[in-house]
């Protein structure tokens, strides 16, 4: 907002998005549009999980595209980076795409950037020692997503990690890095398993209602929040049940993720996420389940502290309004509203068997490691190190 009571604000690029069933058929000329010499990133398990995609393969061919692959495992680390650069110098790639789940379109994100530089990528993520601002040159890239989760294939950075101790999960930024093409397409996401499912939909739910809840968060933002916010209301537990093969469903729940990627580059996110980065560094947890496990908890210790602070109801205002469109219902009073929010939370929890952040090493005794690298700085409201102690706590 304007210091002067006007509107102002500034949105960051977006791709050109390609939404809906059948989109995938479109790669082919958007590819050969770069260029001859592909590189292709998908996740160990995509291409096998939908023959749609296995297709492609002989499609791309047939159009002329000559295409090397690259599997993903998991979260992309510097080392997998810098070696498919090595590989792509030797004989360059005229374009990169992604086809996957958010690990697999990161590292799809960070190769493109990465190979028309010569220093390795930890050079430029950011805070690590020696940090250097990229330049923003990038091989052309083209993503597409086939879970509906981070929301990467709308973002300008990506994330890579070094998990351990001194490890880390940071992000690899330039507002040049938004992917050139965004293919979107539901039908390639009926195959996703139920816990994949469950997990990217609510990293998802947890984005949009960060950036919805953020002191950067703007009109624009507000209102691709709550779009987002109604798309996953209704279809989120039938995406993870008996709709899991309808595509309606599931074109719902992308373009809930498509909304929380745009939002979160234009308002920032919350203390899950701060979480995400500085717990995901130093244990090897999914993302998704992360932010899965610790929502709830998070929701409830932001809306304690707001109701504590001055000023603070005009956030709890949209934590209601959040709560009205994820339960269907209202109480027509504000405390109410907001605490039947995290009782929602913590039913979804408890119904899809989120794991506590125990059943993957995290201790008490980490705690003093954890919580002076987690950044919060968009987050709803100011949290001391007790404030996350006990949202820590309550989830080990």
């Amino acid at each position: 907002m304007s210091m002067n009571g006007g509107l102002e604000f500034s949105v960051l690029p977006t791709p050109r998005i390609h939404f809906g069933a059948g989109t995938l058929a479109k790669l082919p000329a958007l590819a050969a549009a770069f260029g001859r010499r592909m590189l292709l990133v998908t996740g160990r398990q995509t291409l096998r999980r939908s023959p749609v995609a296995s297709r492609m393969l002989d499609e791309l061919r047939r159009a002329g595209v000559e295409v090397a692959c690259l599997e993903v495992e998991r979260e992309p680390s510097p080392e997998l980076i810098d070696e498919a650069v090595a590989l792509g110098r030797a004989k360059p790639y005229d374009v990169v795409v992604a086809i996957g789940g958010g690990s697999a379109v990161d590292a799809g994100k960070a190769i493109s950037a990465m190979l028309l530089q010569r220093e390795p990528v930890e050079r430029f993520i950011e805070g690590q020692p020696g940090f250097m601002p990229h330049d923003g040159r990038k091989v052309p890239f083209i993503t597409v997503p086939t879970t509906s989760g981070t929301g990467t294939e709308a973002t300008s950075n990506a994330v890579i990690s070094r998990v351990g101790q001194g490890g880390y999960k940071r992000s690899l930024r330039h507002a040049a890095f938004v992917p050139n093409e965004a293919i979107i397409d539901p039908a390639l996401m009926t195959t996703a398993p139920p816990e994949l499912t469950a997990a990217s939909g609510m990293d998802a739910f947890t984005q949009l209602l960060e950036a919805y809840l953020s002191p950067l968060a703007s009109p624009y933002t507000d209102v691709v929040c709550l779009s987002g916010l109604e798309h996953f209301s209704r279809s989120f537990e039938l995406a993870c049940g008996s709709g899991a093969s309808d595509v309606a469903v599931r074109a719902d729940m992308a373009y809930a993720a498509l909304m929380s990627g745009i939002a979160l580059s234009n308002a920032g996110l919350g203390i899950v996420h701060g979480f995400a980065s500085s717990v995901g560094g130093l244990f090897d947890i999914p993302h998704g389940t992360l932010c899965a496990t610790l929502l709830a908890e998070a929701t409830r210790e932001n809306i304690r502290q707001l109701r504590a602070t001055e000023g603070g109801e005009s956030a709890l205002q949209k934590f209601a309004t959040a709560s009205r469109i994820l339960t269907g219902t209202t109480t027509g009073n504000l405390t109410d509203d907001c605490d039947r929010l995290v009782e929602h939370l913590e039913t979804l929890q408890t119904r899809l068997d989120f794991p506590r952040l125990g059943k993957y090493g995290v201790q008490e005794a980490d705690f003093n490691e954890i919580i002076p690298a987690t950044r919060s700085k968009t987050n709803a409201v100011l949290l001391d190190a007790d404030a996350m102690r006990r949202i820590l706590a309550a989830r080990v």
